[in-house]
């Protein structure tokens, strides 16, 4: 009932690409700016909401929960984490509950099997994500 496919002579075919995407990813990181950063952290985090979405739709628990609990940590380790509270500004307040929010409900979705919860998050981010790339030329043009 069950074929395996044929083996690739450099390794599984999967394998490659995932370590493809891994050096491409740590040579991007290597080399960004704090604003490409940003950018790759949006990148990351619109890429597994999507995925923990389709997963949550073709019942993959585990492929769900993994997608999930990355967004999450990208959500708290990195954007949230970025944030400088201490400058008073009340967007960076405003951005640490936005974050807050949207953790809340990742964990929701994951609990509840909820792809709304997934989807509000979507469509909070996106707009965050779509500001931040659109500054980019003029953040990168003021650097150098």
């Amino acid at each position: 009932m069950f074929t395996h496919p044929r083996p690739a002579p450099f390794g599984r075919p999967h394998q490659l690409a995932n370590t493809y995407a891994r050096v491409g990813v740590e040579t991007n990181v290597n080399v960004a700016s704090p604003h490409k950063l940003i950018a790759l952290l949006f990148d990351g985090l619109a890429d597994s909401l999507v995925i923990a979405r389709s997963a949550m739709a073709a019942g993959q628990i585990e492929a769900k929960c993994a997608a999930i609990q990355r967004a999450a940590r990208i959500i708290e380790e990195g954007l949230k984490a970025g944030l400088n509270l201490e400058s008073g500004l009340k967007l960076a307040d405003d951005l640490h509950a936005l974050y807050s929010y949207s953790v809340l409900r990742l964990t929701y979705a994951n609990l509840h099997n909820d792809q709304n919860a997934i989807l509000e998050v979507q469509k909070l981010m996106q707009p965050l994500r779509e500001a931040w790339h659109e500054i980019g030329p003029q953040v990168e043009g003021a650097r150098n």
